[in-house]
């Protein structure tokens, strides 16, 4: 595996990181609120479809950004 691959399957695992951690903030904040709003099984339902989203949208995005800037695509010619 080259150094570019190895930098790009890092830079989508921590992107899945952050989408998970914005999946778990985002349900627990969001079952609250959702559950003074609507009663259950609406509110959780809600809740965790948009966390779902969030997690996924966020980790898509952060993964994005971060195989775009890999630190070897930026290294002289005589360090790749």
């Amino acid at each position: 595996m080259s150094r570019e691959a190895a930098d790009r399957v890092a830079a989508w695992a921590t992107g899945a990181g952050v989408g998970l951690l914005v999946l778990m903030v985002a349900w627990l904040i969001g079952n609250r609120i959702a559950g003074l709003v609507w009663d259950p099984p609406v509110g959780p339902s809600v809740a965790i479809v948009a966390a779902t989203i969030a997690g996924a949208v966020s980790g898509l995005i952060v993964g994005r950004r971060l195989a775009r800037r890999s630190p070897s695509s930026h290294a002289p010619a005589e360090m790749r």
